[in-house]
């Protein structure tokens, strides 16, 4: 096997791989389907981005956020990769009809698993010869995974359509369980299992505890004051985003602004280019935000809500110290939080009410979801008040040739049972944050890991808190910002990559 180390060095300007990079693309260069398990922040791209120039052939990588793939995508083009290829929803029927028209030239694929739920899609991948099959946050195909996306579960279909090709599934957070779900799903038998520690130690974990929003808000703002460097504060609501951003302006703070799926996306770009250059240093932001986001400094991540598992937290708190330099999750909790992430999961599957009516409905007038029209889809879920998700349910689990009255009683037991292990894993993260020991431990646990070495800056548990961070606290570069710079004009300049690079 060729010198990697030397490869790594020439091609992407690294000395040296991080933990389990090596291992995985060893395990893929051999012809092993390989499934990834490293933590937020330690590369993952790189895993199927260097084999793709030594088995040149199309690599072909699914991703569930959009924003994600044109982010990994713009990285890509940044660095000097023109074929690369992200087809989703936005492209014009035109820039479809080019894409497949040059297929082959592409080296990199980006797309979403509902587009591989299309016939015309699946047909035109067939044509070329993919030399690896990706599959980004893997674990949104397991039923025991905190982030389920039923479209996910069409992708063991998918690989036998495109001949079973080469497979590496990735993802940040899965426990033992959840990575059986995902071999067996994708049907990749004996696959590699890469499996790296989620802890990562340069994030010091803190839990405080406050009695009242407004204690929580004050908080927050005592806090972006005091931490130097740019900052996430997660939400599960995009009008307390919006609202703890105005808050924070109002006392003072100028660099900060919101982000969350219900804006537009240029508004969302925009805002993320402005993170990333440092022209913003504190964004309030649904989970949304973060995926792909290539910043390595960002050095603390606050909860002003708690997520819904141990699973989203890390996901989220990874995406501070990227540059391996000391940072800080801080989690404010009060008595009652968890109301709202149960409140949540319940809007993401539908009621027992919302099955029978729904199928009742199809049943009697003959219509299949699969082929209904965009109006027909918006009066249904009008008439049984379904969200995007419940309407998605009712698409992916009522086959075509079937009648949905005989479909009722699984989808009440599926339902019934993913709403059980959803809340098992809720009340598994409140009893961490209630716990006495270590945070570290407790995390450590949950993947069935055991800590290997002490960490002097570990949690609120081990001594620490936000008073002690400024002893660890790495410099702070102040940023120069060119006074004839204009975000207009360099949001301009992004769209407009974007659509050549469509269409090339």
């Amino acid at each position: 096997m060729m010198n990697i180390e030397h490869f790594l060095k020439n091609k992407f300007g690294f000395d040296e791989f991080r933990p389990g990079q090596k291992e995985v693309i060893e395990s893929l260069l051999s012809g092993r389907h390989t499934l990834a398990m490293l933590p937020t922040g330690s590369g993952k791209s790189l895993c199927y981005q260097l084999p793709a120039y030594l088995l040149n052939k199309t690599i072909l990588i699914v991703s569930p956020l959009l924003s994600l793939m044109q982010d990994q995508a713009d990285q890509l083009k940044m660095n000097g990769e023109k074929s690369v290829l992200t087809l989703n929803s936005f492209l014009t029927l035109n820039q479809k009809r080019k894409a497949f028209d040059r297929l082959y030239s592409y080296r990199f694929i980006f797309l979403s698993p509902e587009m591989l739920s299309l016939d015309g899609v699946i047909q035109a991948l067939k044509s070329i010869d993919i030399g690896l099959f990706v599959i980004d946050e893997a674990h949104c195909i397991s039923q025991w995974g905190y982030d389920f996306r039923p479209d996910y579960l069409n992708l063991g279909e998918v690989r036998q359509k495109l001949n079973n090709p080469l497979t590496l599934a990735l993802t940040a957070t899965a426990t033992d369980e959840v990575r059986q779900d995902i071999v067996s799903k994708l049907n990749i038998g004996q696959a590699a299992e890469i499996v790296s520690s989620v802890d990562r130690e340069n994030i010091t974990i803190l839990i405080e505890r406050v009695h009242t929003y407004e204690e929580k808000q004050l908080r927050v703002l005592e806090l972006v004051r005091q931490f130097t460097g740019s900052g996430i504060i997660y939400f599960s609501s995009k009008k307390m985003a919006e609202a703890v951003t105005v808050f924070l302006q109002e006392n003072g703070m100028e660099s900060v602004n919101y982000y969350h799926g219900g804006m537009e996306q240029e508004q969302r770009m925009l805002i993320q280019q402005q993170f990333i250059s440092g022209q913003l240093k504190v964004i309030c932001a649904t989970s949304a935000f973060g995926m792909g986001v290539n910043k390595a400094d960002v050095r603390y991540v606050i909860h002003f809500h708690m997520p819904s598992a141990m699973e989203a937290y890390l996901q989220e708190i990874g995406r501070a110290g990227r540059d391996r330099q000391q940072s800080v999750a801080v989690l404010l909790y009060s008595d009652g939080d968890e109301g709202l992430p149960l409140h949540l999961m319940e809007q993401q599957l539908p009621t027992d009410a919302q099955l029978e009516g729904v199928c009742s409905y199809l049943g009697s007038s003959g219509l299949t979801l699969a082929h209904s029209t965009v109006p027909e889809k918006e009066l249904l879920c009008q008439a049984y008040s379904l969200n995007e998700i419940q309407l998605r349910f009712f698409t992916q689990f009522i086959p075509a040739d079937e009648n949905p009255l005989h479909q009722v009683t699984q989808m009440k037991a599926y339902c019934r049972e993913r709403k059980n292990a959803n809340q098992e894993k809720l009340y598994k993260f409140l009893n961490w944050i209630h716990a006495k020991e270590c945070r570290r431990i407790g995390v450590l646990g949950y993947f069935d890991e055991k800590q290997q070495a002490l960490n002097p800056q570990c949690c609120d548990q081990c001594g620490m808190d936000a008073q002690k961070m400024e002893d660890v606290w790495p410099e702070v570069e102040i940023d120069q910002i060119n006074s004839n710079f204009t975000w207009k004009e360099e949001l301009a300049f992004i769209l407009l990559k974007k659509d050549n690079g469509n269409e090339e």
